[in-house]
């Protein structure tokens, strides 16, 4: 190669995190003398949610998801011997980002670190929490400003630092299509921006520099000429909004700087070997062009549909990054698509579509508008039902899953409990207690600090008032106040926020004409309802603990509902206690409880106990999520009457199925219908 200088490859980073600080230390720095350039932290939901690790909520939770972070003494294990000043570090981290951040910055401190030199980023992208992935806290105005602080803090304290990642990725995997996608991450950028201006922090002339640090991280599916024109379409309007709404005239402060993850949404547990190739799709997606080319990629591993990866797992990922950056000649070239006519008439017809749809949120009065009215949720919804309807159907092919089904015996997942990684249950015993010591070592040396209890009623003055939060969330960390207690602290001044379901306003995506699965499926709701003397079936779906990935719950509640089961769904973050509760007062007739964070071991039994306590064993219980086969079995020896996961994507015939289960409980015959 002579004729140019080769680029330089991308950052390169795996997702990961578990179990505790000090076992996710170790994984990062053998990821790190493997080749990864850079590190991804996953923290687990009760880190991700502001909860201790010993509150009711986090039990079953601590550690599964990611790393447990409690406190600074948890955050300098995590980066032992890691030197921050040297890393790049993206944090996957939302309603929490500002408290995760000032430990990082203290840690660094700690270590020597000049702070002006840290890179990495947070991804705190509050609105798709919302609308996807369900880690909010506060309500969307106290969110606003929390990010809207910590904006305004790194571009004057840390100016190397991405202090937001607006996050489209998570969009994709609710549903969304590439025109929402696009929409929805630009009217969050839109709303962010706005606010950051009209807080008065950062001066006219520094307008830029806000600009320039406005990261993004986004999904690439396996529709792989889509995806790319999709980052082009991307890049072309993020130049247009901040050149004519913000005034930005530097080219290199318009750039749109993204980092992506390939798509988790299409992996499937049938044939995951399948999933290997489905990654290098997505991944060309992002990598191919150059105009168009993210500055960091973490792929997910072939088996996660199936449960946590190993590291060996990871390894596979991170390697087939570098066999494309180091093997091929990939980084030699300019933009192979410039000039493509079929690739700028799809980019242009992108760009007119979003800017189109962009126009209607504002109009709405922008993003968050949009999301306290469930609009932006409700489309999700819509849009993912029309997917799984596509996938039914056999429209929308999936290999392995709805054609060539048939399979050689798979020597990866011979032993399928072998071919993932599990947390040991008693970790979060030995978390809970570390969390216990520090409360009560935190006042003596080394730390001889003031009582947290003095930095968090700070905390909640400086909330009360109009000023940066960042100064005093640095002040509780430097005094050991744990996540739950930074939280509650603005629990207390803000409140908390529940989402909109979106699932009561979406529309029927599959139709129920005679003859069709659905209409079967109708028909036992209804004759089930007759025989038992009820007007209608009624079906609680319940997400018990942390786990706010609720697509799955809401796609069974819209087709429950269609299927003209009464639905009972509040949403997610509930306790056992309050789903039976909500069980017994509603006279249900089957509890659907969904969870994909790996804490049904400990929950769904929770909720079986409670039901039998109350006199209400009789209520079918059924369970879905990413489950192993060998915790499924334990499920249903408990009692659970039947088991889902990703492999069983007929919605329809899981309907069926759960009437099947109701006629079982209460002793009426089967019916001879198939569903």
């Amino acid at each position: 190669m002579t004729e140019r200088q080769k680029d330089r490859p991308w950052l390169m980073r795996t997702y990961a995190g578990h179990s505790t600080a000090e076992a996710s230390n170790e994984l990062y720095r053998r990821n790190l003398a493997k080749g990864q350039t850079g590190l991804s932290v996953a923290f687990d939901l009760p880190t991700q949610t502001g909860y201790d690790p010993d509150h009711i909520l986090a039990r079953g939770e601590v550690g599964r998801v990611g790393v447990p972070v409690s406190h600074l003494g948890d955050m300098r294990r995590l980066f032992q011997d890691i030197p921050l000043e040297q890393m790049n570090t993206s944090m996957t981290i939302n309603a929490t980002a500002m408290w995760l951040l000032a430990m990082y910055q203290v840690v660094a401190e700690e270590q020597g670190a000049d702070i002006t030199k840290l890179q990495g980023t947070t991804q705190n992208d509050i609105v798709k929490e919302y609308l996807s992935r369900g880690t909010h806290v506060f309500p969307p105005g106290p969110s606003l400003r929390l990010t809207t602080d910590m904006i305004c803090y790194t571009v004057n304290n840390i100016p190397k630092w991405n202090p937001i990642n607006i996050c489209s990725y998570h969009l994709q995997e609710a549903g969304a299509t590439p025109v929402q996608e696009i929409a929805y991450a630009m009217s969050t950028a839109i709303a962010v921006l706005d606010s950051v201006f009209a807080s008065g922090q950062i001066p006219e002339d520094r307008k830029g520099d806000v600009v320039a640090r406005i990261s993004f991280f986004v999904n690439a599916g396996v529709r792989f000429v889509e995806e790319m024109c999709k980052m082009r379409a991307f890049g072309r309007i993020w130049d247009k909004i901040t050149r004519e709404r913000y005034g930005i005239e530097d080219a290199k402060q318009r750039r749109f700087r993204y980092g992506v993850q390939v798509n988790s949404l299409g992996l499937t547990e049938a044939q995951p070997e399948n999933n290997v190739q489905r990654i290098v799709l997505e991944m060309l997606a992002v990598t191919l062009s150059k105009d168009a080319r993210a500055r960091a990629v973490q792929l997910p591993a072939w088996n996660e549909a199936l449960g946590l990866p190993r590291p060996w797992d990871q390894q596979w990922s991170l390697r087939i990054q570098q066999v494309l950056a180091h093997e091929s000649d990939l980084l030699e070239y300019e933009d192979i698509f410039e000039g493509s006519h079929v690739i700028e008439a799809k980019v242009s017809a992108l760009v007119e579509e979003c800017l189109a749809e962009i126009g209607r949120i504002q109009e709405m009065g922008g993003a968050l508008a949009a999301v306290e009215s469930g609009y932006l949720k409700s489309q999700l919804v819509s849009s993912h039902a029309e997917r799984r309807a596509r996938i039914e159907s056999g429209e929308e092919k999936i290999v392995g899953v709805n054609c060539y089904e048939s399979t050689e015996p798979n020597p990866l997942t011979a032993d399928l409990d072998a071919a993932i990684m599990t947390v040991d249950p008693a970790v979060e015993a030995r978390v809970v207690a570390a969390l216990q010591d520090w409360r009560e070592t935190r006042y003596q040396p080394p730390f001889n600090h003031p009582r947290p209890c003095k930095a968090l009623e700070k905390l909640k003055e400086a909330a009360q008032g109009t000023g940066n939060l960042m100064e005093a969330t640095l002040e509780c960390v430097r005094s050991g106040v744990t996540t739950g207690e930074w939280s509650e602290a603005l629990r207390e001044v803000f409140g908390e926020f529940r989402a909109p379901t979106g699932v009561s306003s979406a529309p029927v995506a599959v139709t129920a004409e005679a003859g069709t699965p659905l209409a079967v499926v109708r028909e036992k709701v209804a004759r089930t309802a007759s025989e038992l003397g009820s007007g209608r079936l009624r079906l609680l779906v319940g997400k018990p603990g942390l786990d706010g990935h609720s697509n799955g719950a809401e796609q069974i509640a819209v087709r429950a509902r269609d299927a003209g089961f009464e639905v009972v769904y509040q949403g997610i973050r509930l306790t056992p206690e309050q789903i039976v509760s909500a069980a017994l007062a509603e006279d249900v007739h089957c509890v659907g409880l969904s969870i994909l964070s790996g804490s049904h071991a400990a929950l769904v039994p929770d909720v079986l106990v409670r039901l039998r306590e109350a006199g209400a064993a009789d209520i079918p219980v059924i369970a879905g999520g990413i489950i192993p086969p060998a915790d499924a079995e334990d499920l249903r020896a408990a009692g659970v009457a039947a088991v889902f996961t990703p492999k069983d994507f007929g919605i329809t015939e899981i309907i069926g199925r759960i009437v099947d289960e109701i006629r079982k409980a209460n002793k009426l015959d089967p019916l001879e219908v198939p569903a």
